[in-house]
């Protein structure tokens, strides 16, 4: 079976690169004479097209969409209109309102929608996710996201809608909580309403909160998720993809203890490769994706509010 791709831009030149090497990659829409000439040279086997429209004719069951996030909604929309199955690149939307009617429009339709959250096909996290299940950290009193680097900055999406987008993905993932306050600030350098640098901080019910912090003007390249809970804490290096379990804290009688660390986790896993198959086997078996559409919704209900805090702080 073979699937479509709307975009083979900076992040769509991978998923073509990853399907065609799962012999799944059946047409490639691209509106860019340059990238098309050079998709001709990489995949003279594939069908290209300028007009997305001509791919959503053809016969092929289901399209992957990468585009600005500002298009992901009316292309997805047309997308499951004209009956394809459809994977989007995070976010799902840029409101509420336009998540929750794709939703409604793929299950009317009876089709697969499906987002790219493609963090929560890391090897690593799926780990996480079994470890923080099992409570062997105990109560878990925060957790610190860093997605950071001297990245490539956007001209309409700014540090939260880029950056920041994977790292809820996965703390509503891990938590399955919904959020009760969300509080965000930002500081746009380099162009005027577009925030470079976003802190999100976010509480959930019980003592949990969340802080989240992205930015693509940084020295270092850090992308580091920290859970701090009662019995330990973890710490995921997504650089060096490791997990590490600190078997430290402080207890009740405010006494500090160390037990020591100790390495629990190494990926070796391809994500998108895991993340593209899962899409395919969902097609083929009809079966509900972990990122289904629904899941997203809380998703893009964080980073509507966290971007009416930015709003007001500019």
């Amino acid at each position: 079976m073979k699937v479509g791709l709307i975009g083979a831009g900076n992040w769509g030149k991978n998923i073509a690169r990853v399907l065609n090497e799962l012999g799944a990659l059946g047409g490639i829409a691209e509106i860019s004479p340059k990238i098309l000439a050079e998709l001709s040279l990489v995949y003279p086997e594939v069908p290209l097209y300028e007009d997305y429209r001509t791919l959503l004719e053809t016969d092929l069951p289901g399209v992957i969409i990468a585009t600005p996030a500002a298009t992901h909604f009316p292309l997805a929309k047309e997308a499951l209109l004209c009956e394809k199955h459809v994977l989007v690149e995070k976010p799902l939307a840029l409101s509420v309102v336009e998540a929750e009617e794709l939703v409604a429009l793929a299950r009317k339709q009876k089709r697969i929608l499906m987002v790219g959250h493609l963090l929560l096909y890391q090897p690593a996290i799926r780990w996480i996710k079994d470890f923080f299940d099992s409570r062997s950290l105990g109560r878990i009193w925060s957790l610190h996201q860093e997605r950071l680097n001297l990245g490539r900055a956007r001209q309409i999406e700014n540090a939260l809608w880029s950056l920041a987008v994977h790292d809820v993905a996965v703390l509503l993932y891990l938590l399955k909580l919904p959020p009760e306050e969300v509080r965000a600030v930002g500081h746009a350098m380099l162009q005027p309403d577009v925030e470079d640098d976003v802190h999100v901080h976010i509480k959930f019910s019980g003592s949990t909160q969340a802080h989240l912090h992205a930015s693509w003007l940084w020295p270092e390249k850090i992308r580091r998720l920290t859970i701090i809970g009662e019995a330990g804490m973890l710490v995921y290096d997504e650089v060096e993809q490791i997990v590490v379990l600190h078997r430290k804290g402080i207890t009740r009688q405010l006494t500090n203890r160390d037990e020591g660390t100790e390495v629990v986790f190494r990926n070796y896993g391809e994500p998108l490769r895991d993340e593209l198959t899962h899409f395919l086997q969902c097609i083929v078996q009809g079966k509900k994706p972990l990122t289904d559409g629904e899941a997203s919704i809380p998703v893009v209900k964080v980073l509507e509010e966290a971007s009416r805090q930015l709003e007001a702080y500019r």
